[in-house]
């Protein structure tokens, strides 16, 4: 099968929806499909990149670490048409989201969607949440999602969420699988994370309870700064790894000045994605109070690399820490640190054979496999409902030799 991804987001830049993506693209081209990424312009890329097609693209405004594609609709319709592209998959709302749509009208393919992102947790960062209301967000999902032929929902929160929006076509709820191998990592020696531990200034007795994510209000990082005093009170040798980057940094740092725990809090800064691991296995504890969730993966992450969780339960995430080896999750935000102090002091064994079944469950060859099936049935579902057809003739070798010449500016 041929599929192009269309998305706002993809490496280098470094985000969940970026990650799940080529998760995505990697585990279906392992099953022999091929998969091209129509994706925006970044000055931080490589000039060629496989598979991948850059369209303009400005900063998005509010997030200027990201970007929207902002022309290019013929360009990429030329090109998807010479891939002859069987499926599309749209992974934005905006740019990208609404060029794949437009080429796979034109070309009368089905586009499937992912709804990666619970818009209504973003709205402060549009002039304070006082212009972009729920009720915009409603509406403007509803319009674009039902003009799809299916949408995935990493989570039951999602399919939700798209019933209060009156979205009405097929829904599958396919959580967002992770490249286990890439955390499981038996090569990481305790010598490898004592040495981290030490580079953080974390000593062997000390506990390690890590935060990772992007630094931003709605992952509710204050929450576990806010009541990390009450973790003091019963474990005085307690250490916050706070790791990531993002707007909200400079007011968790400056609230924990103010709360006076300062030498008990640090700040690393982004880390590489090829580091990640470590930090999980040199931490006693993942913790997190995100409710913008919706996928999941940093949490499918500590899981693989053995870390247990104390995490803000929603529906996905009760289903994830289903037996208490894994973690734990709590009900509220001021909840937190009476639930973590209560799940440090059970001293709950790891069960390697509950860890293994969970493994498997939030694969990415797993992920896969629930994303080609959906596909096949859209494909079958696009066909009934669309009674022109489509029989493309497959000339694989001649595409790519187009994508370099687009590029090249041979082709105008």
């Amino acid at each position: 099968m041929r599929i192009g991804f269309f998305t706002d987001t993809y490496f280098p830049q470094v985000s969940g929806v970026a990650t799940s993506i080529r998760t995505l693209k990697n585990e279906l081209e392992k099953q022999g499909h091929e998969v091209y990424i129509f994706t925006t312009t970044d000055p931080e890329a490589d000039e060629f990149e496989k598979d991948i097609v850059r369209m303009p693209s400005v900063p998005f405004v509010s997030f200027t670490d990201r970007r929207i594609v902002v022309r290019g609709i013929w360009f990429a319709y030329r090109i998807a048409k010479e891939l002859e592209l069987e499926i599309i998959h749209t992974h934005t709302e905006f740019g990208a989201g609404f060029l794949g749509k437009m080429v796979a009208n034109r070309l009368r393919i089905p586009v499937v969607h992912t709804y990666h992102t619970m818009y209504e947790d973003y709205l402060h960062y549009i002039a304070n949440g006082k212009v972009v209301r729920p009720t915009h967000v409603k509406h403007f999902i509803k319009m674009f999602i039902n003009h799809s032929t299916g949408v995935v929902c990493p989570s039951k929160r999602v399919v939700d969420t798209l019933k209060r929006y009156e979205v009405d076509i097929p829904m599958r709820i396919i959580p967002t699988g992770i490249e286990v191998a890439k955390f499981i990592r038996p090569e990481i020696t305790k010598e490898d994370t004592d040495h981290l531990r030490e580079k953080l200034g974390i000593q062997k007795d000390e506990l390690m309870i890590l935060s990772l994510s992007r630094i931003s209000y709605e992952k509710n990082i204050h929450i576990i700064v806010q009541q990390f005093s009450d973790i003091l009170m019963s474990y005085p040798t307690a250490r916050l790894v706070i790791v990531g980057k993002g707007p909200y940094r400079e007011e968790l740092e400056e609230m924990t000045h103010e709360l006076g725990i300062d030498e008990y809090v640090q700040f690393t800064g982004e880390v590489s994605h090829e580091d990640v691991a470590y930090y999980y296995h040199a931490a006693d504890y993942f913790v997190s109070a995100s409710t913008s969730e919706t996928q999941g993966l940093t949490y499918a992450e500590a899981i693989a690399s053995g870390t247990q969780c104390v995490v803000e339960g929603n529906d996905y995430l009760n289903q994830l820490l289903d037996d208490d080896s894994l973690g734990t999750t709590f009900e509220k935000d001021e909840d937190f640190s009476d639930s973590f102090i209560r799940y440090v002091q059970q001293q709950i064994p790891l069960d390697p054979q509950i860890r293994q079944n969970k493994l498997i469950e939030i694969s990415a060859k797993r992920f896969g496999n629930e994303v080609l099936k959906f596909y096949q049935e859209m494909l079958v579902y696009y066909a009934e409902h669309h009674s022109e057809g489509r029989v493309p003739t497959r000339t694989v070798q001649k595409m790519r030799v187009r994508i370099n010449s687009f590029r090249n500016g041979e082709d105008k």
